[in-house]
C-alpha cells in the first residue's frame, strides 16, 4: 500500500534486470575475480598484503596470529566473509599452489591431499621476503590510493611490485561471462625475457620464448608437447598437457612405477583413490598395490605391478585414465586500465614494464621532492649557523624574543628565511651547533645537491629509467631466482589409443572357419628346416589354420573376402591369445557376411596421410587369373559395414591383395606349377567397382593360387611351396618379363610326390618363414637355410608331414633375435628326436642332385605365351 507522500515510478523489468545484472557483473569482474595486469593481484590478495604491511608483519618480524591479520583486513579493507580472506591468505602460503609464495605460514596450512588448513585462531603468518619487493616503495607515492569501503581509510589501487607477479605466480578466477586461468612461470626466465623486451621493444614473441621457455609449475612435472605452450604465448589461450614425473624401480621381485612429482592442482589423495577404483574395475590391469609414501622430504607414490605386467603399458594406462596426466587450459585475461583484455606473452611483459616505468618516475619525483625539501632546510642552516657571527646573531634574536612565534619572525626577517627554514632552526638541538656538527651539515648539503642532480637526470633521461628497471630486475633474479622445476617433453602430443599399446611384433592367425587372434612373435620358436615343429594352435573340429600374418600393433589391417569385400581393423583391436588359443570369430569383430570368408589382407600405415594413400595402390588377383589395380586412397575411409573391393563373378573368388608403389613387378602362380612375371605398369588403375583384367591365361583344370609383388629384383627370390611339403627358392631373373595375360613358365616340377602348388612368396636371406599345416602344427625357419636353385626342379622338403597331413599356409616373417633359438643340432618333438634335414635325409632323397633338373621339361611349349 502506498504511503502518504510516496511516489511510485514504473520501471520496465527487462531494463531493470539488464541494468542491475550489468552493474553486478562489472563489480565481479573489476573488484573480485580478475587480476590487475600490473601487479598480478586480485583485490583480496592486494588487501591481505597491505593489511600485513600495515600491521608490520614483515619477513624479519615475529609471526602474528592469522585471526588478527584476517580481522584487520576485514575491518579495514575487505567487507566480506572471513573465509574469503583466510582462504586467500592460506593459498598465498602454499608452496604447491604458488610458484613463489607470498605469505610465510606457521602451522597447518593444508596439504596436496586437499586437507583443509587449521582454523585461523591456530595458525600464524608473516610476509615472505619476496613480498617485501611487492610492497617496496609503497610509501613513496608510487601508486594511487583510493578510499576504503566506508571512506575512513585509504588503500592502494595497485602494488608497486618489482616482481612480475602475474607471470611468475599466475592466477585463476571465474567472473561473470568470462574467466581467467594464467600459468606460473620461472622468475629467472621471466626476468631475462623482460630485460630482452626492454632492450628491444620490437622483439617478437618467438624471440621472447627463447628466454621464457614455458610455464613452470610449483609441483614440477612434465609439459607433454609444446603446441599448447606456443598457442598460449602467442594468443593468450592454449591447452598445456601436464604429466607426472615417474621412474621405474624394482621392489622385491616386482616392478614398480614411482611417482615423484604430480601435475599442478591435482589432489593427490583423490587421484590415488580414483586409481584404486579403476584397478578394482579392471580398467587398469597390472597393478598389484598402490602406496602413498610421501613425507616431509618429498612426494612419493608407488604403483607396485603384477609379475606379468609391462611397466610402460601400465604407465600409459595411468596417463590415459588418471590425473597423472592432466591439462592446464591457459586463458590470459586480466584488467588493463580497468577493462578485461586477453593478453599474449608480449602484452603481459609490456604492461608490467610500463607499470614499473611509472613507478620509477613517481618514486624519483617523490625522492626529488624530499631531497629538495631537505636541501631547502640545509640552506637555511647554512645561512644561520654557517659562520660564528651569524650564529651569535641568531642566538641573540631567539633569546630576546618574547615567544617562539616572535623568534621565528625575527629569524625570517634577519636572515631572509622561509617559514619552514625558520621552524627548522628553532627545532635544532644545541648539540648541532658544535663545529663538528656544522661540518656534517655542509657534507650532507653537498650530498643532497648531488642526489638532486642525479634524480633530475633520471627524470630527464628515459634510457636511464629503463636501465634502472633492468638493474632492479637483475637484483631480484639474483636474490630469488631458482632453477626450472617443470621439464618439457617436446616430442609429446595429443594422447591417442596407440600411446597405450606397445608397438611390438605380433603374429596374426586366421583359421579356415574364420577364427582370428594375435600372438606375440616371441612365443614362436625358431627351428631348423625339417623338424616336426611344435603345436601352434588348437583348432575346432574340421577346422585348420589357413593364414598366418606378421604385423605390428599400430598398423592397419585391411581384410579382403572371397566375395570381394574390404573391411578395416587396427592390429591391436584384434583380440590377443596365446599360441594355443582358438581365437575369436571374425564375425564378432567385423560385419562380414555369414557365408563369406577372409581370403586376403593388407598391412598399411596411416590411412589419414593423403600423400601416402595416393602414392600406393592395391593390386588383387582372383582364382580365375583376373588382376585388378586400385589406388589405396579408395580404401582410406574405413566403414563399419565394409566396401566393395572388386566385382567377383560366378565360380571365382579373391585370392590375394598387395600394396604396390607404381614401379613393382607382379608374379602370379597357378596350381599346376606355372608362373608369369610382368611389370605393374601393364595393369591400369581402375575404380573399386570394376572387375579387373586378365593376369594369366589358365589351362583347363588349372587355377591361380597366389601372387607376389617384387620391388627388389636383385635381392629378392621366389619361394614356392607345394601341398606335400616341398619348396624351393629361385632367382626372380629366372622368370623372364612378359606381357600380362600370357600362360607363364614352369616354376615347380609338379609330381604326385610334391602335390599341387599351394603358395608363392618373395623372400630374402634375412626373412623368416612360418609354415603351418592343416593339423595345426607350425614350424618357423630362416630363409638363409635354403639355397637358391633352378626354376624347373622339384625342390626340397621343408617340413615332415604325418600320414595324410598337408600344408595349409605359409607366411613370411622377420627374424627376431630375441625369440628363443634352438641351437641344438637335434630338436625334441612330440614323437621323439628328429634330425635336421641336412644331417638326416630321408630315403626319397629330397635334396636334388646336380643332374636332377630335367631340361626336357623346360621345352618351348612350357615357356610359350599367348
Amino acid at each position: 500500500m502506498q504511503k502518504e507522500g510516496e511516489r511510485l515510478i514504473p520501471i520496465n523489468i527487462v531494463d531493470e534486470m539488464k541494468s542491475s545484472y550489468i552493474d553486478y557483473s562489472m563489480s565481479v569482474i573489476v573488484s573480485r575475480a580478475l587480476p590487475d595486469v600490473r601487479d598480478g593481484l586480485k583485490p583480496v590478495h592486494r588487501r591481505v598484503l597491505y593489511g600485513m604491511y600495515g600491521l608490520g608483519v614483515f619477513s624479519n618480524r615475529k609471526y602474528l596470529k592469522s585471526a588478527r591479520i584476517v580481522g584487520d583486513v576485514l575491518g579495514k579493507y575487505h567487507p566480506h566473509g572471513d573465509s574469503s580472506v583466510y582462504d586467500a591468505m592460506v593459498r598465498m602460503a602454499q608452496d604447491w599452489s604458488l610458484r613463489y609464495p607470498q605469505v610465510d605460514g606457521q602451522g597447518n596450512f593444508g596439504s596436496m591431499d586437499g586437507d583443509p588448513p587449521a582454523a585461523m585462531r591456530y595458525t600464524e603468518a608473516r610476509l615472505k621476503k619476496i613480498s617485501d619487493e611487492v610492497l617496496s616503495d609503497l610509501d613513496k607515492e608510487t601508486v594511487d590510493f583510493q578510499n576504503n569501503f566506508d571512506d575512513s581509510l585509504q588503500e592502494p589501487t595497485v602494488m608497486p611490485t618489482k616482481i612480475p607477479n602475474l607471470l611468475v605466480n599466475g592466477t585463476s578466477g571465474i567472473a561473470v561471462g568470462m574467466a581467467t586461468n594464467m600459468a606460473p612461470h620461472n622468475l629467472s626466465e621471466s626476468v631475462d625475457a623482460i630485460c630482452a623486451y626492454i632492450d628491444n621493444k620490437e622483439i617478437t614473441i618467438d624471440e621472447l620464448m627463447q628466454h621464457i621457455i614455458a610455464p613452470d609449475f610449483p609441483t614440477g612435472g612434465i609439459i607433454y608437447g609444446y603446441d599448447g605452450v606456443r598457442d598460449a604465448f602467442h594468443t593468450g589461450r592454449g591447452r598445456v598437457v601436464l604429466r607426472a614425473k615417474v621412474n621405474f624401480d624394482e621392489i622385491g621381485n616386482r616392478n614398480a612405477i614411482i611417482v615423484t612429482e604430480i601435475p599442478y592442482q591435482v589432489n593427490k589423495a583423490e587421484m590415488i583413490a580414483r586409481t584404486a577404483e579403476l584397478v578394482k574395475d579392471e580398467k587398469i590391469p597390472g597393478i598389484h598395490e598402490i602406496r602413498d609414501e610421501s613425507d616431509r622430504k618429498g612426494l612419493r607414490i608407488v604403483y607396485e605391478l603384477k609379475n606379468d605386467a609391462i611397466p610402460n603399458v601400465v604407465l600409459n594406462l595411468l596417463y590415459k585414465y588418471t590425473a597423472l596426466q592432466t591439462s592446464f587450459s591457459v586463458n590470459n585475461i586480466a584488467l588493463v586500465h580497468g577493462r578485461p583484455e586477453q593478453l599474449n606473452l608480449k602484452d603481459i611483459i609490456h604492461h608490467f614494464v610500463e607499470h614499473r616505468h611509472e613507478v620509477i618516475v613517481r618514486r624519483t619525483q617523490f625522492e626529488l621532492k624530499k631531497a629538495k625539501e631537505r636541501a631547502h632546510i640545509l640552506e637555511g642552516f647554512m645561512k644561520v649557523i654557517g659562520t660564528q657571527d651569524a650564529l651569535d646573531r641568531a642566538i641573540s634574536i631567539i633569546r630576546h624574543s618574547a615567544n617562539p612565534q616572535a623568534a621565528k619572525e625575527g629569524l625570517i626577517e634577519a636572515f631572509e628565511l622561509s617559514d619552514i627554514q625558520a621552524q627548522a632552526i628553532l627545532d635544532l638541538r644545541l648539540a648541532r651547533l658544535t663545529g663538528m656538527e656544522l661540518d656534517k651539515i655542509r657534507d650532507e648539503y653537498e650530498a643532497i645537491m648531488k642526489e638532486i642532480a642525479n634524480l633530475e637526470d633520471i627524470l630527464a633521461n628515459e634510457p636511464r629509467r629503463f636501465q634502472i628497471i633492468k638493474d632492479e630486475l637483475i637484483e631480484i633474479k639474483e636474490k630469488y631466482g631458482d632453477e626450472r622445476r617443470t621439464e618439457i617433453d617436446y616430442s609429446g602430443g595429443e594422447m591417442s589409443i596407440e600411446d597405450i599399446i606397445p608397438n611390438e611384433s605380433v603374429v596374426l592367425t586366421i583359421s579356415h572357419a574364420g577364427y582370428i587372434k594375435r600372438t606375440s612373435l616371441s612365443e614362436y620358436k625358431i627351428q631348423s628346416r625339417g623338424g616336426v615343429g611344435n603345436k601352434a594352435a588348437t583348432t575346432r573340429d574340421s577346422d585348420f589354420l589357413e593364414y598366418i600374418v606378421s604385423a605390428t600393433n599400430h598398423q592397419y589391417m585391411l581384410f579382403f573376402t572371397e566375395k570381394g569385400r574390404c573391411y578395416w581393423l587396427r592390429v591391436f583391436e584384434i583380440p590377443e591369445g596365446s599360441k594355443t588359443a582358438k581365437g575369436r570369430a571374425v564375425q564378432n569383430l567385423i560385419n562380414i557376411e555369414p557365408d563369406d570368408k577372409i581370403k586376403a589382407y593388407i598391412r598399411t600405415n596411416n590411412l589419414k596421410d593423403s600423400e601416402y594413400v595416393n602414392q600406393m595402390s592395391v593390386v588383387m588377383v582372383t582364382k580365375n587369373g583376373t588382376i585388378k589395380k586400385t589406388s589405396l586412397e579408395a580404401y582410406s575411409r574405413p566403414r563399419v559395414n565394409g566396401v566393395n573391393a572388386i566385382e567377383i563373378r560366378d565360380n571365382d573368388q579373391l585370392l590375394g591383395a598387395y600394396l604396390t608403389n607404381g614401379t613393382s613387378q607382379i608374379m602370379i602362380a597357378t596350381k599346376n606349377g606355372k608362373c608369369i612375371r610382368f611389370p605393374e605398369e601393364k595393369v591400369r588403375e581402375v575404380g573399386r567397382g570394376s572387375i579387373g583384367v586378365r593376369g594369366i591365361l589358365l589351362e583347363d583344370g588349372d587355377e591361380a593360387i597366389g601372387m607376389i609383388v617384387v620391388n627388389d629384383v636383385e635381392n629378392e627370390t621366389v619361394l614356392v611351396v607345394s601341398e606335400k611339403g616341398y619348396g624351393k627358392r629361385t632367382a626372380v631373373e629366372d622368370y623372364r618379363i612378359t606381357n600380362r595375360g600370357g600362360k607363364g613358365v614352369i616354376t615347380l616340377n609338379i609330381t604326385e610326390k610334391t602335390g599341387n602348388l599351394i603358395a608363392i612368396q618373395n623372400v630374402t636371406d634375412e626373412d623368416g618363414l612360418m609354415i603351418i599345416n592343416k593339423s595345426g602344427v607350425a614350424i618357423r625357419m630362416g630363409m638363409d637355410e635354403m639355397r637358391v636353385m633352378g626354376r624347373n626342379t622339384q625342390g626340397v622338403k621343408l617340413i615332415n608331414l604325418k600320414k595324410n597331413d598337408e600344408i595349409a599356409a605359409i607366411a613370411k616373417v622377420e627374424m627376431d633375435k630375441d625369440v628363443e633359438e634352438d641351437s641344438e643340432e637335434f630338436g625334441e618333438t612330440e614323437e621323439g628326436v628328429v634330425g635336421s634335414l641336412f644331417d638326416n635325409q630321408e630315403n626319397d632323397n629330397v635334396t636334388p642332385q646336380a643332374g636332377d633338373e630335367n631340361p626336357a621339361e623346360e621345352n618351348e611349349n612350357s615357356d610359350s605365351e599367348e
